[in-house]
């Protein structure tokens, strides 16, 4: 097992990381002072695959467990599902220190967290993640949402969890698709803030495919490191932490364009790839770092390359990202692998031959 803090004065908490953390849960929650009744908010999937046995070991612990299911798929980040759970929460009497625990990816981190921070105001958020993605992003940092319309996360608030468990034997489960789409978080994390987590990337990408144990559980702690010193700089994402939206201005706007046909992390590898065009067009990045980069995206798994999208399309969906400042749409671009800066001062005219695959005119 290891342990990574998130140092955050009164909001500080543990991330416990390690294969067969789940059987530690009951333990790890009376640390934490709780007892009595708790909520597992989790989709029929891994409820099946983990809920039942986490229910039954709590129960054994001497907790009161009630475990509320939600349907499968992003559509569920909405708040018609958030209302829904409201509903299920007071039938279950749920109080102020009645902890939610989300068990299971980034929906349902994303929609349990949003419940558990606005539900009486809020009520204690115990982070269970289970897939990749999940494990060294959406998981850490407190970040909670619901998406509206067609944008994503536009409904939410910064509620930290009291502990994070990431039990990274639940990955071998995962299909390889979903271990690709949290590859694309990895090799963001690694691209932003080291070059030598980058290295071993390069060199151990098989093995983390293969779901070698020691692998998988070095790349989440890296992760998860590199991401925990952001936010413990910059909790409330007022400058600092945009670095990691790396890949996500242009990844955010292909998601939204698909329809949300192309995943998170298929779409934020394509934009980490089209920022680091960008960058390489405006002279900061060199070219060799791109192909660099471009290579362990593929080895990855993922898309280097931009989808059937139209780029009017792609930029006017920019216009909503979250970084905006002035109507000026900020990006996360490489100086160099492990070292990132924001920038407004991205041309429209390059966004557009980028996307359109124009970059050499």
């Amino acid at each position: 097992m290891r342990k990574v803090k998130v140092a955050l004065g009164g909001k500080s908490y543990q991330i416990y990381i390690g294969s067969g953390m789940l059987a530690q849960t009951g333990p790890l929650l009376k640390g934490q002072g709780f007892s009595g009744k708790l909520v597992i908010i989790t989709d029929p999937t891994v409820n099946k695959l983990y809920g039942e046995a986490l229910n039954q070991r709590l129960t054994e612990d001497g907790f009161s467990v009630n475990t509320l299911l939600v349907p499968e798929g992003e559509e569920q980040k909405s708040l018609g599902a958030a209302g829904r759970l409201y509903h299920e929460l007071t039938n279950c009497y749920a109080e102020r220190n009645t902890p939610i625990l989300a068990l299971g990816g980034g929906v349902i981190g994303d929609l349990a967290g949003f419940v558990a921070a606005t539900y009486l105001r809020g009520v204690p958020l115990v982070q269970i993640p289970t897939t990749l993605l999940a494990q060294v992003d959406s998981s850490i940092g407190g970040k909670v949402a619901i998406d509206h319309g067609q944008l994503k996360n536009m409904i939410g608030a910064f509620y930290q969890p009291r502990l994070v468990i990431a039990d990274t034997s639940t990955l071998k489960t995962l299909p390889a698709e979903e271990l690709a789409k949290g590859l694309a978080e990895v090799i963001k994390s690694a691209a932003i803030g080291d070059e030598r987590f980058f290295v071993f990337l390069e060199g151990n990408l098989d093995k983390i495919k293969s779901r070698d144990e020691g692998a998988l559980e070095e790349s989440v702690f890296q992760s998860i490191k590199i991401k925990a010193d952001v936010v413990e700089k910059d909790e409330m994402d007022l400058g600092l932490r945009n670095v990691l939206n790396y890949g996500h201005t242009i990844g955010h706007a292909v998601e939204s364009v698909s329809d949300f046909r192309i995943g998170h992390g298929q779409a934020v590898a394509i934009g980490m790839v089209m920022a680091a065009k960008i960058s390489s067009q405006m002279g900061i990045l060199n070219g060799n770092e791109v192909a660099r980069l471009k290579k362990v995206i593929e080895k990855a798994g993922l898309p280097t390359e931009m989808p059937d999208l139209k780029p009017e399309e792609i930029i006017q969906a920019m216009k909503h990202d979250k970084k905006v400042r002035e109507n000026k749409v900020r990006f996360v671009l490489l100086k160099s692998i492990g070292d990132v800066f924001v920038s407004d001062e991205v041309s429209q005219a390059l966004v557009e031959r980028i996307l359109s695959g124009d970059e050499k005119t």
